[in-house]
């Protein structure tokens, strides 16, 4: 399926009306708002192939209608998101889950619909089906060292997928840990999988990037091998200037300054990019800004003053992505909802006074400083949003248009009520 123009153009005549008079009314507020704009239609986030179908728990999965069963209808229905919001314009593939059988063929259809491929993601906290070796007692980390090489080229593979379709990074993230005391040793396994991530930091492209990603717990309740950004960043530090550290927002233990994390990583030059997502308790997978939109907000403040503290471009200075897979929202409206979300919280942060904020700073003014951050946050900027996705050809209102045109309903006469998405 894909979207006509006239579609999108029929539906923002609609309400244009309203919208205009929405946009007029807090532009007149906003210095700069024309910049603002321009920087919400460079800033795109890219897609994760395996958050396009239905996800599930320890104790199901509930499939939904319609869901792509092939790389080809996911690539689809990225599409169909960056249609809907222009700000869509990469998908993010995991191997062995997405592989493409014809690169080219492959890299033409998302060249169609205006789409490019981010990083790419290996898989070893799986086993697949005619794998030698198990990952049940960890990968990279593993006390075998023929689990260990297996995993490394695996990794490897997934790169020369990455090259063949234009990917410029690789993430990696690990299941590897323990459950029980006693079960590893923690200096040997941290000291494993630093040789391994050597083993594949060597076979790195010169211009890649390699990210690597941390996580608290699960599926593992005792150790985790990466479980912290400090850990993630002495591996990224012992193995050089490629390897960075990717936050994913659900990988951190309740209440953990997240905000601080990304700005002492970036002063460092050691953040690579992000994983979006939103959570109560752990690793929860929902929509991004759904539970802590002021947490999110914050984090991106600090992102733009480091991100000009070292002349980086907002959009291109470091990996955007969403990592999502939840078992009850439609996927593509879930993550509709979470890129404006991620925008939302972008344009607010973009309108922080940072000259007054650093004065308030200097003069301890903790009551100026934080009613110069609230202000930003409470200021209503949804209709900049909508202007920029407007201006870039986007719909007005994304969610509201996909509900319209029932997409949903059509992928389901395409593909039949039973598809179930491949990977999860």
């Amino acid at each position: 399926m894909k979207l006509d123009i006239n579609q999108i153009e029929q539906h923002n005549a609609s309400l244009s009306e309203a919208h205009q008079r929405k946009f007029d009314f807090i532009a007149n507020e906003i210095k700069d708002v024309e910049a603002v704009i321009e920087k919400l239609q460079a800033f795109q986030i890219a897609i994760p192939s395996w958050a396009l179908g239905t996800g599930g728990t320890r104790f199901g999965r509930f499939n939904g209608p319609g869901e792509p069963s092939t790389l080809e209808q996911k690539i689809e229905d990225v599409g169909l998101l960056h249609a809907l919001n222009k700000s869509s314009g990469a998908i993010s593939l995991h191997i062995p889950w997405d592989i493409p059988t014809d690169a080219q063929k492959i890299k033409d259809l998302a060249a169609s619909y205006d789409l490019t491929f981010d990083a790419v993601n290996s898989n070893t906290f799986q086993d697949q089906a005619g794998q030698e070796f198990s990952y049940k007692y960890g990968s990279l980390h593993h006390v075998d060292a023929r689990v260990r090489k297996q995993a490394v080229d695996h990794n490897i593979e997934v790169i020369k997928h990455g090259e063949a379709l234009g990917s410029k990074s690789l993430t990696v993230w690990l299941a590897d840990g323990s459950s029980f005391p006693g079960q590893l040793n923690f200096r040997e396994a941290f000291q494993n999988t630093l040789s391994s991530l050597q083993e594949i930091y060597a076979a790195l492209p010169s211009d890649w990037k390699l990210f690597v990603e941390y996580k608290a717990f699960e599926p593992h309740f005792y150790s985790t091998t990466i479980a912290d950004w400090g850990q993630s960043l002495l591996l990224a530090s012992k193995l050089g200037d490629q390897a960075y550290t990717l936050v994913d927002l659900g990988h951190h233990l309740p209440n953990a300054n997240i905000e601080q994390i990304v700005s002492l990583l970036l002063m460092e030059g050691k953040l690579g990019g992000f994983h979006f997502n939103d959570s109560k308790y752990a690793d929860d997978d929902l929509t991004a800004g759904s539970i802590k939109p002021y947490q999110l907000f914050l984090i991106f403040n600090e992102l733009i003053d480091g991100l000009d503290a070292r002349g980086l471009d907002h959009a291109t200075g470091l990996g955007w992505m969403i990592d999502a897979s939840h078992n009850l929202k439609d996927p593509l409206v879930d993550l509709l909802q979470s890129v404006d979300a991620i925008k939302l919280a972008y344009a607010q942060a973009l309108l922080v006074d940072r000259v007054s904020l650093k004065q308030a700073q200097q003069e301890n003014n903790i009551i100026k400083a934080q009613e110069i951050l609230q202000d930003a946050f409470r200021t209503d900027v949804r209709p900049i949003v909508a202007e920029a996705r407007k201006r870039s050809g986007a719909a007005i209102d994304p969610v509201a248009l996909f509900t319209a045109l029932n997409v949903r309903g059509q992928l389901v006469q395409e593909r039949g009520e039973k598809s179930v998405a491949t990977g999860l």
